[in-house]
């Protein structure tokens, strides 16, 4: 399925060890994994597509949704003319680019572009 902007396409996770997490949804809800490097996975098969980042921090909030948007500039500069706060600039990763922002009440949401 294409990915819609202004839609959640995806969700991210903090996890502390990347195979324990792995292990548990793979028995518990049949998910499929695909590893990134030694801090990063993502999963299919649940639903939504999404990920775990690695953290050897405590969790607090272990959830980050991710928006898409063709425009990230576009996306952005709406964010920032809003008065919102850009909480981790434009960054590349496999497949796209992403930014990170906090709304009014303080929740942090991604939002990223395969252009």
């Amino acid at each position: 399925m294409k990915a819609k902007d202004k839609h959640i396409n995806y969700i991210e996770f903090k996890a502390k060890d990347l195979e324990e997490i792995k292990k548990f949804y793979e028995t518990s809800f049949d998910w499929n994994f695909t590893d990134y490097g030694p801090t990063y996975v993502a999963f299919s098969n649940s639903g939504i597509e999404g990920g775990f980042e690695k953290t050897n921090n405590e969790i607090e909030n272990g959830a980050l949704a991710i928006l898409y948007h063709s425009s990230l500039d576009t996306i952005k500069n709406k964010i920032v003319e809003s008065g919102d706060e850009i909480s981790k600039d434009i960054f590349s990763f496999p497949g796209g680019r992403r930014f990170h922002f906090k709304d009014p009440s303080g929740n942090e949401l991604g939002v990223w572009s395969d252009q």
